[in-house]
């Protein structure tokens, strides 16, 4: 009797409002790790591998908006309704500092060396800290004239990359201050991530991923996809993309040739966010529903808590056979 290859995902419970935001570290001699950002307030940090509890970050006063972790699982940065985003020991979960913002902090992010932390807020405002001296001000970078949606900080420290409720794609030169470039949309960019390798930049907007080349800012592919898209991740190799939709639904794209792999649904309401796991072999979903998922890149490859389903449904088969 053959196994019906099917996706079997580990649900990870604990959040009790939507989870909006994730990202993975890469991995470390202690595997890797995963940490959401949800309404309820308190960021969680999990193995990423298996999706087990590590620990819990409380201090923030509102629900909890953004959320990003360094590459060695160290340091950890949250941004929430209270008007703060902080700096978190990773290791320990206790925080290091808080810094005061205007407004609703949307959206954090590290540089790849963790000397600095670039947030969004809901003033238009862009932020880059400097966490090697916390009494320093923070750079501030204006010119979105709506809500900033998600920021990331590239080539090292650099450059920051936004996109916002404004329609637009803005770049930003950290040395001079100045925005440098600006792509405008007829829809509003939900989504942003650049390749673990630092050379492309993947973004959705209404039903479309676009790729670009990252220095050059040069669209190289777009994508239709069925819904409207609210978060997309690209593979570690750049093969593949996956997105999530309005519509409960996930998809996964080949980026050679531009085919839909597989669409399934799993969550119980709108994903808000998608990520691929560092060695490629997860991808995690965050959604309305409360729950963050992790989903198998290959169906049926022993992986993690994977070897316990297949041993389970193996024991399962014998036994109809």
């Amino acid at each position: 009797m053959s196994k019906n290859l099917r996706q079997i995902p580990i649900t990870c419970s604990g959040h009790t409002r939507p989870v909006v935001d994730l990202r993975f570290s890469d991995i470390t001699p202690y595997s890797y790790f995963i940490i959401s950002a949800c309404k309820d307030g308190l960021p969680m940090l999990r193995e990423g591998d298996t999706g087990d509890w590590v620990g819990t970050f409380v201090g923030h006063k509102g629900a909890v908006w953004g959320a990003t972790i360094n590459k060695e699982a160290t340091r950890a940065a949250t941004g929430a309704a209270d008007f703060t985003a902080k700096l978190w020991d990773a290791k320990s979960g206790v925080e290091i500092h808080s810094f005061s913002h205007r407004h609703i902090v949307k959206s954090v992010d590290f540089s790849s060396d963790t000397n600095h932390l670039v947030t969004g807020c809901n003033d238009k405002n862009l932020r880059l800290f400097d966490l090697e001296n916390y009494a320093t001000d923070p750079k501030v970078f204006s010119g979105h004239n709506s809500n900033i949606k998600k920021c990331i900080l590239a080539e090292g420290s650099k450059k920051i990359i936004s996109i916002s409720d404004d329609k637009t794609l803005r770049v930003w030169d950290t040395v001079s201050n100045n925005q440098i470039t600006q792509l405008n949309f007829d829809d509003i960019p939900t989504s942003i991530e650049q390749s673990r390798d630092g050379k492309m930049l993947i973004l959705s907007h209404g039903k479309s991923v676009e790729l670009y080349d990252l220095e050059k800012l040069e669209k190289v592919k777009f994508f239709s996809i069925p819904s409207v898209i609210s978060a997309v991740s690209i593979s570690p190799d750049k093969s593949l993309f996956v997105c999530g939709s309005e519509n409960f639904t996930l998809y996964k794209y080949s980026i050679e040739t531009g085919a839909e792999i597989e669409s399934f649904k799993g969550h119980f309401g709108p994903v808000h966010c998608i990520q691929f796991s560092p060695d490629g072999e997860v991808y995690a979903s965050g959604s309305e529903d409360g729950t963050l998922r992790l989903w198998q890149n290959t169906i049926g490859k022993t992986y993690g808590l994977w070897k316990l389903i297949d041993s389970e449904e193996t024991n399962n088969i014998n036994a109809v056979s």
